[in-house]
């Protein structure tokens, strides 16, 4: 189980420390938002001034020789994340820049609060703008609303998961932001906990049939089970499962099986036509944790902007 984030603010704002990304998969995500917004996808150019030259209207409008400072800023109050990772697109484009940290991931921010300053070349700081501004934005908009569901549970002990359903590629990053937003991570894939649905039932011929044979090829791993009715979560407890998935059932169903499952070690999951609204109610229930696809499938973005200094 991932732990929310906690970060001080850095000295150095490209920092990756604490946030369980690692640099390669940092730099290819650079490397490939900003080849997709400045040469269509083809190789970027490892010379900054060749790589900001196809940023045409830059490149027309403003001197190769000008410095500038840019303070990407808060349209919108929320929760940031993904600020070293933006800094890094900086960076790339701008290598000798000079960053300065405003806010630090997992901060609440105001509307007109400086989240980052960066000093360099012009044309390289609006290069790379956007790219920085999609990164950032999309990881805030996760975390501002992964942090409204955490506080609607708090004090309850049940913890806010996300899904699976994540933007191809962008699965570090988004269940990062969810971290961000004191939500945690349940599993990253289908390789760290197995789940066993439906269809694993009807191949294997029954959920006993279908535990045991996750058992006998990965015996370390949790398995999961998914339970519509009182009677599927009996068949599941018995079946040894470590973790039950209590899909799309009434607060009421809810309290039954936290009675019926009592001092067991099993974990239990609400999931399925959650609403904010009843966030607190299901929390009430006892169950351990509710999943929320929503945090990672349907979160409105951070409004974020850049702004150049007149100098």
């Amino acid at each position: 189980m991932s732990e929310p984030v906690t970060r001080a603010l850095p000295t150095d704002p490209t920092d990756l420390t604490g946030t369980g990304l690692t640099a390669g998969w940092v730099d290819e995500l650079v490397e490939r938002t900003l080849t997709e917004d400045l040469t269509g996808g083809a190789p970027l150019p490892r010379e900054p001034d060749v790589a900001v030259s196809y940023d045409v209207t830059s490149a027309a409008t403003v001197p190769g020789a000008q410095y500038g400072t840019a303070d990407l800023v808060a349209r919108a109050d929320g929760v940031v994340a993904g600020l070293p990772v933006a800094a890094r697109v900086f960076t790339r484009l701008a290598p000798g820049a000079a960053l300065t940290a405003g806010a630090t991931d997992g901060d609440r921010v105001r509307r007109g609060d400086v989240l980052l300053t960066v000093r360099g070349p012009v044309r390289a700081l609006l290069a790379a703008e956007r790219s920085a501004l999609n990164i950032a934005s999309r990881a805030s908009g996760i975390a501002t609303h992964t942090r409204a569901w955490a506080d609607a549970v708090a004090g309850t002990g049940a913890v806010v998961l996300d899904t699976r359903k994540t933007t191809p590629g962008l699965r570090p990053l988004e269940k990062y932001a969810v971290r961000c937003g004191r939500g945690s991570n349940k599993r990253m894939g289908l390789y760290d906990v197995a789940m066993v649905k439906d269809n694993h039932v009807a191949a294997a011929g029954s959920v006993a049939a279908a535990v045991a044979l996750v058992r006998e090829r990965a015996p370390r791993i949790t398995v999961q089970v998914e339970c519509d009715t009182i009677e599927q979560v009996g068949e599941a407890v018995d079946a040894g499962a470590d973790f039950l998935l209590l899909d799309n059932m009434t607060p009421d169903q809810l309290r039954a099986v936290v009675a019926l499952v009592g001092d067991l070690d099993v974990e239990l999951e609400a999931t399925g036509g959650l609403t904010l609204d009843l966030a607190r109610e299901v929390a009430d229930t006892g169950v351990d944790f509710l999943s929320v696809g929503a945090l990672t499938h349907s979160s409105p973005v951070l409004d974020l902007a850049l702004d150049l200094r007149e100098e």
